[in-house]
């Protein structure tokens, strides 16, 4: 047992990595697959879990890769900091994977299911990679395997877009990770070492030089284009509408959340919060783009007919609340960030889930395909609901928790205004639940439109799973926020 909780942080990564060609040769036996791959994905969230146990019993975990001591070596690094993100990764695959069952049977050609649950596992590999890796290197490599298996994704979903939107997604994401490329190629130059905790200690000797410089300014404009930072957002609509619903589900709860992690990483505990905050004034170019963020896509969103679109622009929007509490550059607005990252992917799963049952028996989420749907479908609808709220900011619901922080670190800062703008573009989201609130409950069916049956249990208890989390920790707030105080204090005080 000690032998494998020494080797945790390993396996987080080598287990989906592994599973991956396994799953590969069952191409024929599509039910086989699926197995394989929901037993992978669950056996890796037993990993996260333990690895957070063991954070907060012992505190950070260093495992040196091979042996081979850092900086020469590469090292896997488990702190307060990453155990969140590491949990949203592997709960979010795990959870998806029983929803996947009927869902990818119905949208994904059953001759490619093999190659499908094959590069879901290298999306899930990357993400948990990039997330726990020490290495500045390791994250271009792992950005690059979740980025290259997320194309393949995307492209499979029934949709004849779906191949220009997984080729819209792969420009701009190319154009983002040559970037962080650049940006960590210029560090070393300047510093000899990609060791995250190396660089923080060797970057203030260089940090006045134009070269670092302008490795900063390369690393927060690619990340920022991975995590979909308006207005560098141009692939995440067309790449979430026109992906397989399960897909959807899956990149919505974690890949803007790895991004912004990384973000966080970078410019806390790489470069620290003087040089970043006090020196390049980061707050002042990351507000208005927030705030920006917030307000355009959300009123895009209003407009939408498709509401896989609609929820699109609006996991734009929330990105934008995220980044909002990271320019404040103080540690409430962080933790308010770091607890949304949690928040916004259980809601938004939940959200994309009720609306992936409602195309796996009506086809479509367009506005007038769900006239009267709630009569035909009311557990399906009512999880949209709930989780619509949580969307909102109703009390009760995790979507309060963070709109609650972030008011609160808004006016810890005397940041009045924005604290104003907060209240008021939540109504912007009430706008556009509402709109298909109102086309469910208070529409009538077409004439002729054929009656539905509620969705397979199969895809309703993921969904209601979710959403039962929406309010469970809308209620306790306890273990969330408790985890992200801790990885906000450990942002700020950077590497130890």
């Amino acid at each position: 047992m000690d032998l494998l909780i020494q080797h945790l942080p390993a396996l987080q990564v080598v287990l989906p990595m592994l599973a991956a060609p396994i799953v590969m040769l069952m191409a024929r036996a599509p039910r086989l697959a699926w197995a394989a791959t929901t037993l992978t994905t669950w056996l890796t969230l037993g990993v996260s879990i333990l690895l957070v146990q063991q954070v907060l019993l012992h505190g950070s975990i260093s495992y040196h890769m091979g042996g081979w001591v850092p900086p020469v070596g590469i090292e896997y690094f488990v702190d307060p900091a990453n155990i969140v993100v590491l949990l949203i990764i592997s709960l979010m695959g795990a959870i998806s994977m029983p929803f996947a069952l009927r869902s990818v049977e119905q949208e994904v050609d059953k001759a490619k299911h093999g190659l499908f649950y094959a590069a879901f596992l290298l999306a899930n590999c990357g993400l948990l990679g990039i997330t726990i890796t020490g290495d500045a290197f390791n994250i271009f490599v792992f950005f690059e395997i979740s980025a290259l298996a997320s194309y393949a994704l995307i492209a499979m979903g029934k949709d004849r877009r779906a191949v220009m939107s997984s080729y819209q997604y792969l420009v701009m994401g190319t154009v983002g990770t040559t970037f962080l490329l650049i940006g960590i190629g210029f560090m070393y130059i300047m510093t000899g070492t990609l060791n995250l905790i190396d660089l923080a200690q060797r970057l203030p000797e260089v940090n006045d030089t134009g070269t670092i410089r302008a490795a900063f300014a390369f690393l927060v404009v690619g990340i920022s284009l991975k995590l979909a930072l308006f207005p560098l957002h141009l692939w995440l609509p067309n790449a979430y509408t026109y992906a397989p619903s399960m897909i959807t589900v899956f990149l919505s709860a974690t890949a803007t959340k790895v991004a912004i992690y990384v973000l966080l990483r970078i410019i806390f505990s790489v470069f620290g919060y003087e040089f970043s905050f006090s020196e390049l004034n980061l707050g002042y170019v990351l507000m208005p783009l927030a705030m920006l963020g917030i307000l355009i896509p959300s009123i895009v969103a209003i407009f939408q007919t498709n509401i896989k679109r609609m929820l699109a622009y609006s996991s734009v929007a929330q990105v934008g609340y995220m980044i909002l509490g990271v320019s404040f550059a103080s540690t409430l607005g962080l933790m308010a960030s770091v607890v949304h990252l949690f928040n916004h992917a259980v809601t938004k799963a939940a959200l994309f889930m009720a609306l992936a049952c409602i195309i796996y028996r009506v086809g479509g989420v367009s506005l007038d395909r769900m006239a009267g749907i709630a009569k035909q479908m009311p557990w399906t609808m009512a999880a949209f609901v709930l989780a619509g709220l949580s969307l909102i900011g109703i009390p009760l619901t995790v979507g309060f928790v963070t709109k609650w922080h972030l008011l609160l670190a808004a006016l810890e800062g005397g940041l009045w205004p924005v604290a104003v703008f907060l209240l008021g573009t939540s109504l912007l989201a009430t706008i556009y639940i509402w709109k298909v609130v109102e086309a469910a409950y208070l529409k009538e069916p077409a004439e002729g439109a054929q009656p539905v049956r509620e969705a397979p249990m199969s895809l309703l208890l993921p969904t209601w799973a979710l959403t039962v989390a929406c309010l469970y920790f809308g209620i306790d707030t306890s273990l969330p926020v408790d985890l992200a105080n801790r990885a906000a204090e450990t942002l700020m005080g950077g590497y130890l």
